[in-house]
């Protein structure tokens, strides 16, 4: 089985909130400015309803019978509605097991309101078992169902007051953790042209996502211990391999973190 753990990184959208909330004429800087103060008064904090998240980075890590490749989707000039299209494409074309961490509360669902917004197409993703009866009992929608399994969800029992981040979980097991950049500063880095900042930072989310299912895998059964320390040595000959300095340098914190 192919599983796709995934992470998106988004900034505001600043032309859906112009739109909505009657902002034409101001900047991009006034604007963005307006929508968290509307949205500071609507309930005291600056995080936006998630359908006025643009995406601008996808990343992935897949693992497969023919081994182990991280990637983000796209390029630096791909618009948001084709950096959608390609993560719904590789989930028709082999439909992998999902995992995430708070995918059920993010980042599906500004998935769904940009791909519904783009008018992207997106049909194994929403078999729920009409056409392939498999999916009836195990599919990418239901909370409880493996087909997509969001970590901190299920590790803190749906419980919303038991919910962890992934930067201290993954550090707790001792992986890196956020490295040079968080959620908070990457529409800062956006505005300075930084997408490839953007990119690396997404990718280096997402291999901590891997690293905590790997542990979720060895505690629950699905890996022994050999299983478990075989996947970090492909992961960590992987970063070795490719060489990008954002590999290494997480590679590097990951083994000042935990001697491997």
């Amino acid at each position: 089985m192919n599983v796709l753990v995934f992470d998106i990184e988004t900034i505001p959208d600043l032309d859906g909130g112009r739109r909505i909330y009657d902002l034409g004429g101001l900047s991009d800087k006034d604007t963005a400015s307006a929508l968290l103060n509307l949205r500071r008064q609507e309930n005291g904090t600056e995080f936006l309803r998630l359908h006025l998240h643009r995406i601008v980075a996808i990343s992935v890590v897949l693992r497969s019978s023919q081994g182990l490749k991280v990637w983000t989707l796209g390029d630096e000039n791909s618009t948001e509605k084709e950096l959608i299209e390609r993560f719904y494409d590789g989930i028709d074309r082999f439909t992998p097991n999902l995992v995430s961490w708070n995918g059920g509360g993010f980042d599906l669902p500004v998935l769904h309101y940009r791909a519904l917004k783009h008018g992207v197409t997106a049909h194994r993703y929403w078999e729920t078992g009409n056409e392939d009866n498999s999916f009836k009992w195990n599919n990418y929608l239901s909370r409880y169902h493996q087909r997509h399994l969001d970590l901190m969800d299920v590790l803190a029992m749906y419980n919303g007051r038991a919910n962890a981040p992934l930067d201290q979980i993954a550090t707790l097991l001792g992986f890196p953790g956020k490295m040079g950049m968080s959620g908070g500063k990457v529409f800062d880095a956006f505005q300075e042209g930084d997408l490839k900042g953007i990119r690396d930072y997404c990718e280096t989310d997402v291999l901590n996502t891997w690293l905590v299912y790997l542990r979720f895998q060895l505690m629950r059964g699905e890996l022994d211990a050999t299983g478990y320390d075989q996947e970090l040595t492909l992961l960590q000959d992987y970063l070795k391999q490719e060489g990008h300095p954002h590999f290494l340098a997480f590679l590097d914190t990951w083994q000042k973190a935990s001697g491997v």
